[in-house]
Order: structure tokens, then C-alpha cells, then sequence
């Protein structure tokens, strides 16, 4: 049998690299976005011990508190909260260790730049699994809010929420 023939506006069979962004969980920094004006985004592999895994696809991480830091060439996670595993038994992890992030020397060298500047931190945004089932870590090079952009940037949600409303009656 021969293979059919494609037309015009065929699009080409998908790849394996074409599925979806990620799989499984998804955890987001809502306080980020509220306590920090995101500037850059970049997207970082972690490392991690098994029963972390386990935690993180158990829905037992709090990303709200923590933050990057880069020194000696590399980059950690610090003050990532990632409950125990209760089956790891002797072979579990600490909860708040700091956690080192996959990143390549151009960006390392990049997020440190952006940190010693003043009043730049970088903070992590989403954990999530990848397509393969790697954990990423999406971080952000945030600048911190002042109490007045806070309740500016609440003022424009709620407006935001209203237009959406009033939109949605008509």
C-alpha cells in the first residue's frame, strides 16, 4: 500500500519533544507575584533525594517563604519546605535543606550579575514535572514591591474582576 500523499496544509506527524509542557503536579508562588515585580524568567532542574520526589508528587512542598541564592558558581534553593516522606523511614530527608539548581554557567553567572544589583533577588515562580518526569523549578529575577505598588497592583485586580463581570452579563 502506498503512503497517502500529503496536501498543502498537512502539518507534520508530532515529535516526542511536541507533548505537552509538563506532567503531574504543579505548584505555584502565588506570593510571588504579589510581593515581587517579575522582571526575567528562568527555568532550572533540581536536584533531588527520592522520598522528596515522593513528597512533592504527594502535594507536601510550601514554595512561599524561599528563594535562590548564587554562591561559589552555584545555585540553591534555600528555605524550600518539603515535608518528610513517611515510608523513607532511615533514608528520608531534611525538610528545609538547601537544594541545588541545574542551571548552565552562562545563566549562573547571568543570575549573579542580576543579584548584586540593588534590591534584585530571585525567587523561585512554579515547580513542576517535566514531560520526561524531571522536577523543574521555574524561577523569577523579582524586584520587591513597595506597600503602595501592593495596593495598586490589588486596586487593578479587582477592577480587572469587575470589567470581567460586567463583560460576562452582556
Amino acid at each position: 500500500m502506498k503512503p497517502a500523499k500529503s496536501k498543502k496544509g498537512d502539518h507534520p506527524p508530532k515529535r516526542s519533544g511536541d507533548a505537552k509542557k509538563s506532567t503531574g503536579p504543579e505548584y505555584r508562588n502565588r506570593r510571588a507575584f504579589f510581593e515581587y515585580v517579575i522582571l526575567e524568567k528562568v527555568e532550572a532542574g533540581l536536584v533531588l533525594m527520592g522520598s522528596e520526589v515522593k513528597s512533592i508528587r504527594g502535594g507536601q512542598i510550601n514554595l512561599s517563604d524561599s528563594y535562590a541564592r548564587v554562591s561559589d558558581g552555584e545555585v540553591h534553593l534555600v528555605n524550600c519546605h518539603i515535608a518528610e516522606y513517611k515510608n523513607a523511614g532511615a533514608f528520608g530527608h531534611e525538610p528545609l535543606r538547601a537544594r541545588k539548581l541545574l542551571l548552565k554557567r552562562a545563566e549562573i553567572r547571568k543570575l549573579e550579575k542580576r543579584t548584586e544589583e540593588k534590591g534584585l533577588t530571585v525567587i523561585p515562580l512554579r515547580l513542576y514535572f517535566s514531560a520526561r518526569g524531571i522536577a523543574k523549578v521555574e524561577l523569577g529575577i523579582g524586584k520587591g514591591k513597595q506597600h503602595g505598588d501592593k495596593r495598586q497592583a490589588t486596586k487593578e485586580r479587582e477592577l480587572d474582576r469587575e470589567i470581567r463581570r460586567e463583560m460576562s452579563r452582556y
